[in-house]
């Protein structure tokens, strides 16, 4: 039923837009930092603006992959800091698309410090909203994306309902 269901949603997608599609898979990027003197806090942390700013890039490089065009950041969901980060620790950022829209895309980033034997231990999980714009700066449409596991389907869905309640907010004027 699952595997009828994904065909289903994807058949219908390409039929409505015509537009190519990509698998999650394809959308993710990896990217590894180590935490320097100048990345540091009064409290000798990482600065969470730093991690901020770690995180939009690698938003945005995942959606122009995924675009195969420009895009910027129309906003971030949940920025919440599990636990903190030092100097010389590794910092991996991992990106991937979760939900599209017409010209929009939900890029989830999760970031990790990575020790030296490889364990990875969570600080953050973020979730961005991405417009596609053209040379003008005009929305321009996106790719399909294709859901295939259990977890991508629950985070389409979950996606789906984070786009829903970004709207209402902005009705509301938030």
């Amino acid at each position: 039923y699952r595997r009828q269901r994904q065909m289903c949603i994807r058949d219908s997608m390409k039929d409505v837009y015509g537009m190519k599609e990509k698998r999650v898979e394809e959308t993710i990027v990896e990217q590894m930092r180590e935490v320097r003197p100048e990345d540091l806090n009064g409290a000798d942390r990482l600065f969470g603006g730093r991690l901020m700013q770690w995180i939009d890039e690698v938003a945005g490089i995942t959606g122009l992959r995924y675009a195969e065009n420009t895009v910027v950041t129309a906003s971030v969901d949940n920025l919440r800091f599990i636990r903190g980060v030092y100097q010389h620790e590794i910092v991996a950022l991992i990106g991937r698309v979760t939900y599209v829209g017409r010209t929009s895309m939900e890029v989830r980033v999760d970031t990790y410090v990575e020790s030296l034997d490889g364990m990875r231990h969570p600080v953050n999980r973020a979730y961005l909203t991405l417009v596609s714009v053209d040379k003008n700066g005009k929305s321009k449409e996106v790719p399909r994306l294709i859901v295939e596991s259990v977890g991508e389907q629950a985070e389409w869905e979950a996606g789906k309902k984070r786009s829903e309640l970004r709207k209402t907010r902005m009705k509301e004027g938030f």
